[in-house]
């Protein structure tokens, strides 16, 4: 009686282990590449640093951040693309690699890469130094149209958001300035620093350390309406300049991965987000947490690269 008992619970013991390793997910890789256009320090390679730092503790996997860079980004995306559809390579994607497809036409373009994963639609900021004559973005404004040719304004690379916004914006403003292009918003922010633009533009992550030093002055957002960290800052709309612009932050993975692996994603994903202090730290560089999983990433960005198109059209980028 006692041996079928302590078989009865050896076999429930064994069936309890059983559900509990069917429900883990054992990720197949002991080491992921995350990889990015983006210079060090930049907005991408800062957010993907910051995101594999939380996802090895949740998917017990060691992250490496790699910066490939030239081409607009082209360079990465060809990079990714050719790598293994195993979980071991991913791409740390924004609008410019579809904003590069659709204006450069390289070799491999966004749609040579599956997305994947969405996390955080990232509002584009615009800033000054701080030492700079320009209080407000209208100062600028005012003064690049009394002195024309003497002003500059700084973007990232030539087919990025950001470059696209400050083309909205000196449209918007009716004033031609310069748009000088850089590989990342590190270059970029070195030109603000040094008084070679009048103007940059750029996301919080990359914004902060030089915020809290004191080195620059924020000027606008371009989100539609104020950030709940940053109420005291106007939108440009606000300072009658209509440009609003969004900005995601997400993965893509060479085609092919498997759907355990992209759910495995998705799932690490979420528990990260809900890290007290991985949520306080996005928080306070206003990120919003927009998790879609790789369904939902892959019709999030074919309605977007639609609308770029249309936008591209609008600014006469694209016939």
């Amino acid at each position: 009686m006692q041996i079928s008992r302590l078989f009865a619970a050896l076999g429930l013991s064994l069936a309890v282990c059983s559900v509990t390793f069917a429900q883990a997910i054992n990720y197949p890789v002991s080491r992921v590449s995350l990889v990015t256009h983006s210079s060090p320090g930049g907005g991408t390679d800062v957010f993907l640093r910051d995101f594999s730092k939380q996802l090895s503790t949740v998917m017990k996997t060691s992250f490496a951040v790699e910066n490939i860079r030239g081409g607009s980004g082209a360079t990465a995306v060809a990079a990714v693309a050719k790598g293994a559809p195993d979980g071991s390579i991913f791409y740390g994607t924004t609008p410019t690699y579809i904003q590069t497809t659709l204006l450069s036409k390289p070799p491999v373009g966004y749609d040579g890469l599956d997305p994947m994963l969405i996390v955080f639609l990232d509002p584009e900021l615009i800033y000054t130094r701080a030492d700079s004559p320009h209080k407000t973005l209208a100062d600028v404004i005012a003064f690049a149209k009394a002195n024309p040719g003497k002003s500059r304004w700084g973007a990232s690379n030539p087919a990025s958001l950001e470059r696209i916004a400050m083309e909205r914006l000196s449209r918007a403003a009716g004033v031609k300035v310069p748009i000088v292009s850089h590989d990342g918003g590190a270059d970029q922010m070195i030109g603000v620093l040094n008084g070679t633009y009048d103007l940059g533009i750029g996301e919080m992550q990359e914004l902060q350390g030089q915020l809290e030093a004191g080195k620059i002055r924020l000027l606008a957002t371009l989100s539609e309406t104020r950030l709940q960290g940053l109420p005291q800052l106007p939108t440009a709309k606000e300072q009658g300049f209509n440009v609003v612009v969004r900005k995601f932050r997400g993965l893509a993975s060479p085609k092919g991965v498997p759907d355990n692996i992209a759910k495995a994603w998705e799932d690490a994903a979420r528990k990260v987000l809900e890290l007290p202090a991985y949520k306080a730290e996005y928080t306070r560089e206003n990120l919003t947490p927009m998790v879609l999983g790789r369904e939902a990433a892959r019709k999030f960005t074919t309605e977007f690269a639609a609308e770029t198109v249309t936008s591209f059209k609008e600014l006469g980028l694209l016939k």
